[in-house]
């Protein structure tokens, strides 16, 4: 697997790096030393006591609950300072410096050569941290098999480096020496900041991350339309039905709007509160930035701020989380940034604002009046024209400020699949036999399965959230819709086949983002896809447009 080559790759780059320029010494003297297995004896120490280091390390990161974006950020800064050592030989040597007193240290005084290779493991794993980190980073998520063959890899490249030299040590191959070996760290060193930088920078998500997929058809689950929160507001359920000469008294009043509580952070606003908001139209959205929903509202929202800010309209999104990684505040500021939203929006990352106004759903707008009271409630995507028009009611402004036109393309299906959560917390549409919550396990594709069903094959660990993919992982799932889209995480790739047929691979990277999987010119009824996942592949969720 690529993981794997990655970790063997990443092994033979540590064991070259200046860092490890102290060992090589010991390395030279014991292979030089002793009988002809002596190399391969203190290679077997140093390999059996990196494992131990790397696999209690990579334990410790789960016990601790660290977030994936530290570990990532770590990793980053880590390599860069990997590649600055191999370019710039002072900072080698300044990183070699703590570890120089090793290279004065005679091979004989750990009394044979598992020893002393055990010794050198031990010190050469903080050494290796360099390059380690970001290894462990990637692996973390893994199950323990996998993560220790990553392990494996890792040690073997750097063993097996360290091995080679001491055999040439035995042999008196003294030239090696000789070699002008500068060239080639620097430019291993330049491959390895330019990648960095291309991870730092999130190259591989940009286009994706910039241009949402607007011009297909919008998202929505069928049914979704529901009267659920204004319910719990203690009012009757009405249709947001409006004409042109409804005036804003003729709006139904659900009470005073609760205010913005447990707010972590504000993006483009300092913080905000409904008191200070008195006199101002007021439009709340609860969105998440990777919720395709959502995603297909924000036209409008922006459209609606640049058109009525100047009219006393104040747009406030409050992005609480679905998925653990929308909790990343750099994650949202990063999606805000490039989503090109410019009102406030508030970080609810305990849900208490969302529990405030007794919320549902994904995205929710709620309209509150110049005096603070809830005038209208619009869950879900569509009816813009009638929110629109609450709008200028409430702002007391005539017909003629008309936005520009956003096409509306909300789905008009009268069927469609609805939201479907992958992980057991939220699994209700799972049509196999059984679930192993938290722990890989194996499992089996049903003999027949009903509309809007999913079910796996193969290796997987279902976890609250997402499942992660193991050997052999497949998912099928029985769909009405034009599109599909999914959460996915990890590094590897997907492959597509619609009943039976293989139609497209698609590769994964970097953090949790949304996919689309397909996207037809119609919708599509009852069709079998089915999905193949690289091992280590983690999935979320899926939504249908």
């Amino acid at each position: 697997m690529l993981i794997y080559g990655i970790a063997l790759l990443a092994g033979i780059v540590t064991a070259i790096s200046p860092c490890a320029y102290p060992v090589l010494p010991i390395v030279f003297a014991g292979g030089a030393s002793g009988s002809p297995r002596r190399p391969f004896a203190i290679i077997a120490g140093l390999v059996t006591t990196f494992l131990v280091s790397l696999l209690a390390l990579t334990w410790i990161v789960d016990q601790l609950g660290l977030p994936k974006d530290l570990l990532r950020n770590i990793s980053i800064g880590l390599l860069f300072l990997a590649a600055a050592t191999l370019i710039i030989p002072q900072l080698g040597r300044a990183v070699e410096r703590p570890l120089a007193r090793l290279s004065r240290r005679r091979g004989g005084d750990l009394g044979g050569g598992f020893l002393l290779g055990a010794a050198l493991g031990l010190v050469f794993a903080p050494c290796a941290g360099l390059v380690l980190t970001a290894v462990v980073g990637e692996t973390a998520s893994l199950s323990g098999f996998r993560r220790f063959g990553v392990a494996l890899a890792y040690a073997i490249g750097a063993g097996g480096t360290l091995l080679l030299i001491a055999i040439l040590a035995r042999t008196g191959i003294q030239r090696l020496r000789a070699v002008n070996v500068n060239r080639l760290r620097i430019a291993l060193g330049v491959v390895i900041g330019l990648s960095t930088l291309g991870i730092a920078l999130n190259l591989d998500t940009t286009l994706q991350t910039h241009f949402p997929d607007y011009t297909s058809a919008l998202q929505r689950a069928s049914g979704e339309k529901s009267c659920y929160a204004r319910k719990h507001l203690g009012q009757r359920c009405l249709a947001s039905q409006h004409s042109s000469g409804s005036a804003a008294s003729s709006l139904p009043d659900y009470g005073a709007a609760p205010n913005f509580t447990g707010i972590s952070d504000w993006i483009n606003s300092k913080p905000l509160t409904t008191q200070k908001l008195r006199g101002k139209v007021v439009l709340v959205d609860f969105w998440t930035y990777s919720c395709i929903n959502c995603l297909r509202t924000l036209p409008h929202l922006k459209a609606w701020d640049a058109a009525y800010r100047k009219a006393g309209l104040e747009i406030v999104g409050v992005h609480t989380p679905e998925f653990t990684f929308e909790h990343v505040p750099s994650n949202v500021r990063k999606a805000v940034k490039d989503l090109g939203v410019r009102y406030p929006v508030a970080i609810d990352n305990e849900a208490a604002t969302w529990k405030a106004y007794r919320n549902s759903a994904w995205p929710t707008e709620y309209l509150i009046d110049r005096q603070g009271h809830i005038r209208e409630i619009a869950e879900g995507e569509g009816n813009y024209d009638g929110t629109e028009m609450t709008i200028r009611e409430l702002l007391g402004e005539s017909s003629n400020m008309l936005v520009a036109a956003v096409p509306d393309k909300t789905p008009s299906h009268l069927r469609m699949t609805p939201e479907s959560y992958l992980g057991w917390l939220r699994l209700d549409r799972y049509a196999g036999a059984h679930i192993d919550p938290g722990k890989f396990a194996t499992y089996h594709f049903p003999l027949s399965m009903p509309p809007d069903s999913l079910a796996y094959a193969g290796r997987w660990r279902v976890d609250p959230e997402r499942i992660i993919a193991g050997p052999g992982a497949k998912l099928r799932l029985l769909f009405s819709a034009q599109d599909v889209y999914t959460v996915l995480a990890g590094h590897g790739q997907l492959a597509v086949s619609v009943d039976g047929r293989l139609v497209k691979t698609i590769p994964v990277s970097g953090l949790s983002r949304l996919y689309t999987v397909l996207s037809y010119p119609k919708e599509r009824e009852n069709h079998l896809l089915e999905l193949h996942f690289t091992p280590g592949v983690s999935a979320y969720s899926f939504t249908f447009g």
